[in-house]
């Protein structure tokens, strides 16, 4: 599957076009849309299923220097309205305070990000690496640093970062298998 392809997948989900649509509107800076809403909508599109099925939410990592909760609750606050028509769930994280909160959560460290595609690069699985956005009027940028064969090819493989979580990974690999029971999970 080459991008234009993996794109058009992704957008054959009403979720995820208008998402990307409204995303400007957010006034977020460095904004993408993220990991599930577009692998597992490739995934359905591949296998044959309804765009969103199995999407658990949709994913928004943007990257503001100012880390307070107060400034992330604002957008949090403005996506929820934004998005509020669409009847699903919008998660929305700042990258740029992350690493306030990692740690106390999951009991590793996790370094000062410097912008969105960081987080992207530290997702617990190559196919999870993904995101869009408008790059031009009637474009999308995609980033994808790991490329999209695994994604294409439905395999769940690990992105060994520093803070790699065998027990999480294994967790979301075992939600994916239950709803996409062709995906091929590679040990951890």
């Amino acid at each position: 599957m080459n991008q234009f392809g993996l794109v058009e997948a992704a957008l054959s989900n009403p979720n995820n076009r208008a998402i990307l649509d409204r995303l400007p509107e957010l006034g977020a800076p460095d904004a993408w849309l993220v990991s599930g809403a577009i692998f597992q909508t490739v995934w359905n599109s591949i296998t044959g299923r309804p765009p969103t099925h199995g999407i658990k939410d949709y994913d928004i990592f943007y990257f503001d220097r100012d880390p307070s909760w107060e400034a992330e609750d604002a957008v949090i606050r403005r996506a929820d309205a934004l998005f509020a028509d669409l009847g699903i769930e919008v998660e929305v994280r700042n990258q740029g305070r992350v690493h306030i909160w990692y740690q106390e959560k999951f009991g590793t460290e996790y370094p000062t990000l410097t912008k969105a595609t960081d987080g992207i690069d530290r997702f617990l699985c190559d196919c999870a690496m993904i995101g869009m956005r408008h790059s031009r009027e009637y474009t999308y940028g995609v980033y994808a640093p790991k490329g999209h064969a695994d994604i294409a090819d439905m395999i769940v493989r690990p992105n060994r970062m520093p803070n790699f979580h065998p027990d999480r990974y294994q967790e979301k690999a075992a939600r994916w298998k239950a709803v996409w029971p062709e995906i091929s999970i590679l040990p951890p």
